[in-house]
């Protein structure tokens, strides 16, 4: 990819924050990853945690998670990651985190408690009466791996359901079921042959050969919000799929940037960097995060 690439008239003209490395676009996910086809810009590896189905109102029109049917939700972002395709390169890799929810039909929270609330907005899509069939009350809906499922059935490859455990989960409070304290992390590939260096992430064995990581990763969950985000995931988290995925002064992309936790990682590791997001607050937060990363490197420079 042409060292360059971040100076397309396409780009420039679109970019809420650009640099050399770093792109930014503030701007629905579908029409983000138009202006980077238009720019004949092309990833080596996409990183992204979508909106999680029925989890947060991020107060903007047309946004994913909040469909009335899981279905129409898996759709979307079938639809979403079948558009990426089109700028992520042939031996690129697409990483995906999702969590899973339950259907309740049980109508409008009115607990009083802080955390709930924080978590609850009105009424929710699983909030509300079901189909009988996928939605019924207290049924686990399995949508990270509806989701693989149906990317399998447009064609691409699924090569781990990689195991978030969370050592440090948020208390379920049921009464009736296991605490969930894991989330999905899934590896899907356009071809047979991608780009995969298992020596920047692997185990060394007992014979000093190099062994591919686990797909069972522990990583503690980060509390708190960065800026106005409060579904954020830590850098830890995206270690493995850029490392192992993204050749040297390749492009990652996040078409759900979110926090920024891919953007941040990826630079502080040379790689170059795009982030696409809807919410204008998460933008400026990322250009705030990504010029602290700039100051880091100017000072290690002099």
């Amino acid at each position: 990819m042409d060292e360059n690439a971040f100076e397309h008239p396409e780009v420039v003209k679109a970019a809420f924050y650009r640099d050399e490395n770093t792109l930014i676009l503030n701007m629905e996910v579908a029409d983000g990853l138009e202006v980077l086809k238009k720019a004949g810009i092309q990833a080596n590896c996409a990183v992204t945690s979508p909106p999680f189905y029925g989890q947060r109102d991020y107060g903007v029109e047309e946004q994913i998670g909040l469909e009335d049917h899981p279905s129409q939700f898996i759709g979307r972002l079938v639809q979403t990651f079948n558009q990426l395709a089109g700028v992520l390169t042939t031996n690129g890799s697409l990483w995906v985190n999702l969590g899973d929810t339950y259907w309740s039909g049980k109508g409008q929270h009115r607990s009083s408690e802080a955390k709930q609330s924080a978590r609850r907005f009105g009424i929710r899509p699983q909030d509300k009466k079901g189909d009988g069939k996928w939605c019924v009350p207290k049924q686990l809906l399995l949508l990270p791996h509806r989701l693989a499922i149906a990317m399998q059935d447009d064609g691409w490859l699924v090569r781990n359901d990689n195991v978030w455990i969370k050592p440090n989960p948020i208390p379920d409070q049921v009464r009736d079921r296991c605490s969930i304290s894991h989330e999905y992390v899934f590896h899907f590939v356009k071809e047979r042959w991608y780009y995969f260096d298992k020596n920047a992430v692997g185990r060394e064995s007992g014979t000093g050969s190099v062994l591919p990581p686990l797909d069972t990763w522990e990583v503690p969950a980060v509390r708190g919000q960065s800026g106005n985000h409060r579904a954020r995931f830590s850098e830890e988290l995206v270690r493995v799929p850029i490392l192992a995925t993204t050749p040297s002064r390749g492009i990652v992309l996040d078409p759900f940037a979110g926090s920024g936790t891919t953007l941040a990682f990826a630079r502080r590791h040379n790689f170059r960097a795009i982030g696409i997001d809807v919410k204008k607050e998460y933008c400026q937060t990322m250009v705030q995060d990504i010029s602290g990363i700039e100051s880091e490197e100017l000072d290690e420079q002099e």
